[in-house]
């Protein structure tokens, strides 16, 4: 028997945003200038949430990535050895399909952009490319470590563990730009990791945002505006 451990839908309590879907060979990251804009101290607005739903989930899976498409979740899972890309039903829990990766590689962030998704891996510098359906279609090389993934309506966007998220052609997997993020004191903030691309900004989960280093403040998400790395909740 499988033990299910409960997926917690959120909703976060903004006027003006709402959490909706996003818009529908070997390779080096080009050499791009990354912008940034500081964000003036004390300024950002800071917003809660509200648990408005819960489901079932494998308390197995180390997730990375939940995608909702068609009325199904698809999951990245990480760890080395226990990795996939799966499908599964969100109402029960159950995996409904899976692909493993190999044994060496340790899945990441998730999107579906051009009816096929892409899922990145953390170290291994290789993203790996599915048709809807979930058959394989593909890898891509790009350099750096593999974190968050979404996209807007021409390219991949990817964050990988720093400050710096950069856009990515996703039929080259060369970078086209790239921006910086800042705290509100001026110093990088670092470690943003899983993205969602809403209503024209980018959201960032931002890993051990409660480390003094990093935030100082736990459980924080970041908004950004993707045409210059600004903060902007």
């Amino acid at each position: 028997m499988t033990f299910m451990r409960p997926f917690f839908v959120l909703m976060f309590a903004l006027a003006t945003l709402g959490c909706g879907p996003e818009p529908g060979g070997s390779n080096n990251a080009s050499p791009v200038k990354a912008t940034a804009t500081p964000t003036p101290a004390n300024t950002l607005p800071t917003y809660t949430y509200e648990v408005v739903n819960a489901f079932p989930h494998d308390p197995q899976a180390f997730t990375q990535r939940l995608y909702f498409l068609n009325g199904f979740l698809y999951e990245s899972t990480g760890q080395y050895e226990q990795s996939t890309f799966r499908k599964v039903d969100i109402k029960t829990g159950r995996v409904v399909e899976q692909r493993k990766l190999g044994d060496d590689f340790f899945g990441e962030g998730l999107t579906f952009f051009g009816n096929k998704f892409y899922q990145l891996t953390w170290r291994e510098g290789t993203a790996f490319i599915y048709n809807a359906d979930m058959t394989p279609a593909g890898e891509k090389r790009y350099l750096g470590e593999g974190w968050g993934l979404t996209h807007d309506d021409k390219n991949l966007i990817i964050s990988d563990g720093t400050h710096v998220i950069r856009f990515v052609d996703p039929e080259t997997f060369k970078t086209v730009r790239a921006i910086v993020v800042n705290r509100e004191d001026g110093r990088p903030l670092i470690n943003l990791n899983e993205l969602e691309y809403i209503n024209g900004e980018i959201w960032a989960n931002i890993w051990h945002s409660e480390e003094p280093q990093i935030l100082g403040r736990p459980n924080h998400i970041a908004r950004i505006d993707p045409a210059n790395g600004k903060l902007l909740g």
